[in-house]
């Protein structure tokens, strides 16, 4: 991409800085809200390599709202069930389907290379008439009461920049972060993990496999995903005491890869990297105007896959409060609860990804013991695989205690509860089969399970909230039809029940009854009118 010329001195909303995939879904969510931005970036091409390549149900159900989830599926390779293995048994220990309940519109996950992801978000944000910058690298920065002033350095000039708000989206080695004097907490695990992408016509199905004490590789981990266009993602632990350079030569790694995919399978490289465990992260996201999303905020282990999705749930919890801002329908907390939420989900990441760490390279002499004791049981006895831990893969972060949650004051029978994200669920909307999640739009939305005996309550919601009336039957006052019951079913619905639903789809607050006063309190409590929590 080429280096465009820029007026010194101009003003944008918001500033992104990294067009990665999270710095450029940063993007497209705020230009979902109606707010202006420019991304910066100081290379001029996609990744290089696959990178990060699975994509979670809920990062679809986000890139959905931007019409890329369609793109990522007809490319992608779909996949729902894992397996896991032990030593040189070609039965597997267990096996496991992460999407139960097939009435969903997306597959459990999607493996897609990074490149492919940024593409089809590149597109989308030309076809917006977005400006991406490439080549345009952010030397400095300082902050005022007015906003932020950046220095950028491009092979044309160098000009300066004012924005009311940055997104540092540039990674793990942020140059903002660096240059603001911040850093990360949190471990550094002694162990090294090598990636080989290669290309092969192989007969291994569409699904995660996992190798504990695999013979092929030195009975450490090992780990199989496939890509498209006949790519295959292949994870060797190798331990700590290596020589880093020499182990990603090709002349080391192919022995490794022909001793997992037998002699009679052809291959090529595609991409070689070698990886160190890390799960760090900075100890706060908001630093006044610039907040930090993705890996310049947080780091994770790669199994689980909660990097780059957990990058898409900073975007999508961010969007909409640094919209509200700028328009001034923010309370004072509603910026800082970035904060709250999202340092919880990258704990709850930080968390999943040590033990799945601890438990795939032991320490000790116990953690061994219980490892193998635990992959013992786990061939006979259920109970036991609940302890087998190859990466607990990424799921919705829930905000069940966030100070923007209000909870429950009537008694549900439903596993969702305020805090979750929506369930999606099949409805008719207009006469057309269709999902609930493609009808929540970027603003407030009220649930309302419809109530024939009860008067309408359109002229007692707040202007800011959407009304959306469910029922089992077609009629005037209906906006989309539960045919089967299953969208009741999931929300523990009754005729009256209300949800208030957040702009990126987490239940804000739900009533059996429709309250309208209770709503208002609790639209107030979710836009930042109450301090969060310290």
């Amino acid at each position: 991409f080429a280096c465009s010329p820029v007026t010194n001195g101009a003003h944008v909303p918001v500033a992104i800085v990294g067009a990665g995939p999270v710095g450029l879904a940063a993007a497209a969510e705020l230009a979902r809200h109606g707010v202006e931005t420019v991304i910066l970036d100081k290379g001029n091409t996609l990744s290089d390599g696959s990178r990060a390549i699975c994509w979670a149900k809920r990062s679809l159900e986000i890139c959905d709202r931007w019409g890329i989830a369609a793109a990522m599926i007809d490319k992608g390779i779909t996949w729902n069930i894992g397996r896991v293995y032990c030593g040189d048994s070609p039965t597997p220990l267990y096996s496991f389907d992460l999407l139960p309940d097939r009435q969903q519109k997306f597959p459990a996950f999607v493996n897609l290379q990074q490149y492919y992801t940024e593409e089809y978000l590149i597109d989308h944000l030309a076809a917006q008439g977005h400006a991406i910058r490439w080549q345009h690298e952010v030397r400095d920065l300082r902050q005022s009461a007015e906003g932020v002033t950046l220095s950028v350095h491009t092979p044309l000039g160098d000009y300066a920049l004012h924005c009311d708000y940055v997104i540092a989206a540039d990674g793990c080695r942020s140059a903002v972060r660096t240059r603001m004097g911040l850093d990360f907490d949190g471990r550094t695990f002694e162990d090294n993990f090598l990636i080989a992408d290669v290309r092969m016509k192989a007969p291994f199905p569409a699904e995660r496999r996992f190798w504990f004490n695999a013979p092929f590789n030195d009975f450490r981990t090992a780990l199989m995903h496939q890509q498209p266009d006949g790519l295959w993602r292949l994870d060797f632990q190798l331990g700590w005491d290596i020589d880093r350079e020499q182990a990603i030569r090709e002349e080391n790694v192919t022995p490794r890869v022909r001793a997992m995919l037998g002699p009679q399978v052809e291959f090529e490289y595609e991409w070689i990297s070698l990886y160190t465990f890390q799960c760090r992260r900075m100890r706060r996201f908001v630093h006044d105007r610039v907040i930090f999303v993705g890996d310049a905020a947080h780091l994770v282990s790669p199994f689980g896959a909660r990097g780059a999705n957990g990058g898409l749930q900073d975007v999508d919890n961010l969007g909409w409060k640094i919209a509200r801002t700028l328009r001034g329908t923010a309370g004072p907390g509603l910026l800082a609860s970035y904060d709250e939420e999202r340092c919880f989900g990258a704990d709850e990441n930080i968390a999943n990804s040590t033990r799945a760490t601890d438990f795939m390279t032991p320490k000790s002499v116990a953690e061994r013991a219980f490892r193998d004791a635990v992959l013992e049981l786990a061939a006979d006895h259920p109970f036991a695989r609940a302890f087998v831990n190859s990466g607990r893969l990424s799921v919705p972060c829930s905000q069940r205690a966030s100070s923007l949650t209000t909870q429950d004051a009537d008694r549900f029978d439903a596993r969702l509860v305020p805090g979750d994200v929506c369930v999606d669920a099949p409805v008719v909307r207009d006469g057309r089969a269709g999902w609930l999640l493609e009808s929540l739009g970027g603003e407030f939305t009220c649930l309302w399970f419809a109530d024939a005996n009860a008067p309408g309550i359109a002229e007692q919601l707040p202007r800011e909230v959407r009304l959306l009336r469910i029922a089992p039957c077609d009629g005037p006052r209906v906006d989309l039809v539960d045919p089967d019951g299953g969208l009741a079913r999931r929300y523990g619905a009754a005729p009256g029940t209300t949800y208030l639903v957040r702009p990126d789809q987490h239940v804000a607050a739900r009533w059996k009854q429709f309250d309208a006063a209770a709503l208002r309190a609790a639209l107030a409590r979710a836009c930042g009118y109450y301090s969060p929590h310290p």
